[in-house]
């Protein structure tokens, strides 16, 4: 029992009523706050550790979209804006042609002059679940906001406190309860500085859907698209946008699918959208990508002391008319040529250039990507196996357990625990697929660069023909219980023999 004097020094004190207020809404003591921080997605946020490896723009290069990006982000449409400002700007492109590295450049740029208001970069690929699905969306943006300012983080705090059941309820009441009403709060003071800035969210198009239902039912509902997830957040970002007291400007970046086209091109006019923003058409990304392309040769001819010469005149020009706006094919050839663990540089130009040619009279330009991926792959001693490999390893990636460590997935997938087949199968691909040396392997996961390699190997239109890369999803499944049922037969094998063992000396 707890022993508490009140005034104990008082005398001839009278009170009529002694109200005394305790926090008990917050379980185990925990402040709201502390709270609110074990039901984030840390790791979509911009500066997370789990993005440290994340894309960035090369410097000078993609300086007209950011910028043109910024000044959104501080005035608007500027004078041609009306009395009710458009809140919301779509950022979209095709993939590969960069959409994540800008919007992850700009909120580095937003947080260093002040106007970041919170960030959410979703990842289909990640192995944290939170980045992948939306039940973390609000409660991330929010925890953000209550770093902004402190009158704000009071105002979340008691959103908190009074609502404790918050972490329970749909993402429109959570956005209602820990962003709205502490931002109303806010902005009755009137003798604070008024908010503003940016909400950046990047990747909604590979958020994945939250499946609320028993499957083991007779009759389930059906299961839910990820595209009305994907919609819920959307429809939930034009509601905040559109109140009042929201001070802040949101940029949406994803691919333009079909459900991202239908919310932001609707038939009724006028828009509630800001002008989107299309990274294909509206900008011409050659000049980036041959500013790219020409740093990294020089880092390249310094690294392997490789005359002035190099890289032939014409190479450049002509890898960017194969890049066709997509970065990622600069950031692979580049990666390769880096990464080569058999050819030497000069070789696997040749072949890239080579190879790119034999695609000019194509119109199609996944074409040329395709053709770069396929290449990589082949260069593997069984590109298929290594193909299993590959998308078994992404399966594993999905849990938040020690199973997706490197050295787990080698116990799992290895027909030999003793043998060295990841190595041998994996080795030329580290322009793909970011592994884990030796010394690490047993804290650290196997990593991928981009998900359009996922875009390839899983479109057997892509992959199937005559590259022959292409596996069903259920043999993947298949391959994965095999090797796991081996894996399980060598360590009863090897505990059988010690047993036998052991005993000849009992």
């Amino acid at each position: 029992m707890v022993h508490v004097e009140i005034l104990p020094d008082s005398q001839g004190l009278h009170a009529e009523r002694v109200k005394i207020v305790t926090n008990i809404s917050s379980p185990a003591g925990v402040g709201p706050l502390k709270e609110l921080e074990g039901h984030i997605a840390a790791g979509a946020i911009h500066n997370s550790d789990e993005r440290c490896d994340a894309p960035k723009c090369q410097p000078e290069t993609r300086v007209a979209v950011q910028n043109d990006l910024y000044d959104w982000i501080l005035d608007g449409d500027g004078a041609s804006e009306s009395e009710y400002p458009k809140k919301i700007k779509w950022v979209t492109g095709p993939a590969g042609c960069g959409k994540t590295a800008i919007m992850g450049s700009l909120a580095g740029r937003c947080a260093t002059n002040g106007v970041l208001g919170a960030t959410f970069f979703f990842a289909s690929w990640s192995a944290s679940m939170g980045r992948r699905r939306k039940t973390a969306f609000v409660t991330t943006l929010a925890s953000q906001l209550a770093e902004h300012r402190e009158d704000l983080k009071n105002a979340i705090s008691n959103a908190i406190e009074k609502s404790p059941s918050v972490f329970k309820k749909n993402l429109h009441a959570q956005m209602e309860i820990l962003v709205l009403a502490p931002l109303r709060e806010v902005a009755l003071q009137s003798d604070r500085p008024q908010l503003r800035g940016a909400i950046i969210v990047d990747g909604v198009d590979e958020c994945e859907a939250e499946q609320y239902h028993d499957g083991s039912r007779a009759h389930p509902p059906p299961a839910r698209t990820n595209e009305q997830d994907q919609l819920e957040i959307l429809q939930i970002l034009l509601a905040v946008s559109s109140d009042p007291s929201f001070p802040f400007r949101i940029l949406i970046a994803s691919r333009p699918e079909r459900v991202f086209r239908t919310f932001f091109d609707p038939p009724n006019i006028p828009t509630p959208f800001a002008h989107k923003l299309d990274l294909h058409k509206d900008y011409d990304a050659n000049a980036d990508i041959t500013l790219f392309f020409e740093v990294q040769f020089n880092h390249l001819r310094r690294r392997y002391n490789f005359p002035p010469s190099w890289p032939p005149p014409g190479t450049i020009q002509t890898l960017v008319e194969n890049a066709s706006g997509q970065f990622i094919y600069a950031a692979t050839v580049i990666r390769l040529l880096e990464t080569a663990h058999q050819d030497p540089p000069e070789a696997l130009l040749k072949a890239i250039l080579a190879m790119g040619a034999t695609l000019k009279t194509t119109s199609n330009p996944l074409k040329q990507l395709d053709a770069l991926y396929s290449h990589v792959l082949e260069s593997s001693p069984d590109p298929l196996l290594s193909v299993r490999w590959i998308r078994s390893i992404k399966e594993l990636n999905r849990y938040i357990s020690r199973l997706s460590w490197a050295s787990n997935v080698h116990l799992l997938l290895q027909t030999d625990p003793e043998s060295n087949e990841a190595e041998h199968l994996l080795g030329n691909l580290h322009s793909l697929i970011r592994i884990p040396p030796p010394s690490d392997q047993a804290t650290t996961k196997y990593d991928f660069y981009h998900k359009s390699l996922f875009d390839f190997l899983e479109d057997p239109t892509r992959c199937g023909n005559e590259q022959n890369l292409y596996v069903e999803k259920k043999e993947i499944e298949v391959f994965k219980w095999d090797r796991f049922i081996q894996a399980c037969m060598s360590v009863f094998c090897f505990l059988f023999r010690l047993c036998l063992l052991l005993t000849a000396y009992i």
